[in-house]
């Protein structure tokens, strides 16, 4: 349960301009601990006694800047579940809050140098501790600039998760928007490419330029070539005047071919001379026109298949393909599920029923059951649908239309399933490297304190 600071605001400020402070602590919000830590003016500061508690609240509001007391980390269970916490909310900065009697051991020593800004030790030194705090926040939103959230949510369109096949898509993801090449997107219909597209648009040094999208398969074949690369006057019949295309357009920016495998082979030889020499000449111009343009397409079929069948050309496909990135399908990463319900249902909340007030859990599972052959689009209109249309309270299968579709997908619980895979990997990477747990947990991605407590778990011991 979220408590309040109560702190005044300036009078410029409102409650959604103030800078996020999170605290985990079992401290009382008015007394010791965190009486003594509340900030400042312009903060809302927001207090939970536990990492589960603060879940939703950080994936909802997104805090740049968390104290968390140590007080809580003697317990190694604990321990583990504040780093998974940090290794899912990568953009929130540390301080740790360490009492005097706290044990301070290298496990907790360790867990500072690779999570936390700065740490305090008790009784806090108010004045240096909001220094503290107002670099951190400085540093976050730094950060932030440069770096893709999991679970930004800022855009309205649902890119977001924390599967770890997601995890590895945002890092991905971040390495591409340094680059200025084109870039090849491959996914299932409604896995979120133009999303993605967008994504390494708005983080490039092309930002402030356009964003153009187009879908070379909606685009009738005897319109592409004007649309794509404009006209002159007199072109052709009902050309009364100039028109500029769409490359042209995305000058200094970003143009985005949604579908290019549709794109007919006649004009991906266009397209081949605009990538290899940053010119397009207008439909009834033989003039050329150099425009400066990232090129990003995208497509759900496999192009290699394409050029077997000489539906598309080779040489277009390696010049496209200079950099490849894969969006997974939702059945990849179904741990998302839930997050995307809950986002979605906030989204269209001003659509819902007026009955409607949350999402039962026959629904939830329901969800986790389902293959989604459509993805994320597919998510999204069912929820949409179910909030229209849902005389419940809590939306209900049948709301999803879900109720006997997903009995067709034969799975084991969706708990065991994780237990099932995260034993596995744990004992491989363990087998793989001897038990040498640092080597063990880096591997994993996961500290040494959370190895240990998963080793514990499934009763992984070396012999």
């Amino acid at each position: 349960m979220t408590i309040s600071s109560g702190l005044p605001l300036p009078r410029d400020a409102s409650p959604d301009t103030r800078r996020r402070l999170l605290i985990i602590s079992r401290n009382e919000p008015d007394s010791g601990l965190i009486g003594q830590t509340r900030p400042q003016r312009n903060w809302c500061v927001d207090v939970f006694p536990n990492f589960e508690d603060a879940q939703d609240h950080a994936l909802m509001y997104g805090p740049r800047v968390g104290l968390v007391d140590f007080e809580l980390l003697q317990d190694k269970t604990l321990m583990g579940r504040w780093d998974e916490f940090c290794v899912s909310h990568p953009g929130i900065e540390w301080i740790a809050l360490l009492p005097k009697d706290v044990e301070c051991n290298d496990e907790i020593r360790q867990l500072i140098r690779q999570r936390c800004y700065d740490f305090h030790t008790l009784p806090l030194d108010v004045s240096r501790l909001l220094v503290t705090i107002g670099h951190a926040y400085g540093m976050a939103k730094l950060q932030s600039s440069r770096s893709i959230s999991p679970t930004a949510k800022g855009n309205g369109n649902g890119m977001m998760g924390e599967s770890p096949a997601m995890r590895d898509f945002w890092k991905k993801l971040a390495k591409i928007e340094l680059v200025d090449t084109p870039l090849l997107i491959s996914g299932e219909s409604g896995t979120g490419k133009e999303l993605a597209a967008r994504a390494v648009h708005d983080r490039s040094r092309r930002s402030d330029g356009p964003f153009i999208a187009v879908n070379c398969g909606s685009i009738p074949p005897t319109l592409i070539q004007s649309e794509l690369f404009g006209y002159e006057k007199g072109a052709f019949t009902g050309a009364t005047h100039r028109k500029m295309g769409r490359m042209e357009a995305a000058a200094g920016g970003t143009i985005f071919l949604d579908e290019v495998g549709d794109l007919p082979l006649e004009l991906q030889i266009n397209l081949l001379r605009f990538l290899q020499e940053n010119t397009i000449e207008r439909v009834g111009s033989h003039k050329s026109i150099s425009v400066d343009a990232r090129v990003i397409a995208a497509t759900h079929v496999d192009l290699e298949e394409a050029i077997r069948e000489k539906r598309f050309r080779e040489d277009l496909y390696y010049r496209l393909n200079v950099i490849h990135l894969e969006v997974p399908p939702l059945r990849k990463r179904s741990t998302d599920i839930g997050l995307l319900a809950k986002y979605f249902f906030e989204l269209f909340s001003e659509e819902k029923s007026p009955t409607v007030r949350g999402i039962s859990q026959s629904a939830i599972d329901a969800m986790y059951r389902y293959n989604w052959p459509g993805n994320v689009r597919e998510l999204m209109n069912r929820m949409r649908h179910a909030l229209v249309m849902s005389d419940s309270r809590l939306i209900t299968p049948a709301d999803l239309r879900l109720n006997g579709l997903e009995s067709s997908v034969k799975v084991m619980p969706l708990e065991t399933v994780r237990s099932l895979a995260e034993k596995n990997a744990v004992t491989q990477v363990l087998k793989d490297t001897g038990y040498r747990i640092s080597i063990a947990a880096r591997q994993l991605g996961v500290s040494r304190a959370t190895l240990y407590r998963l080793m514990t778990k499934y009763q992984l011991h070396s012999e």
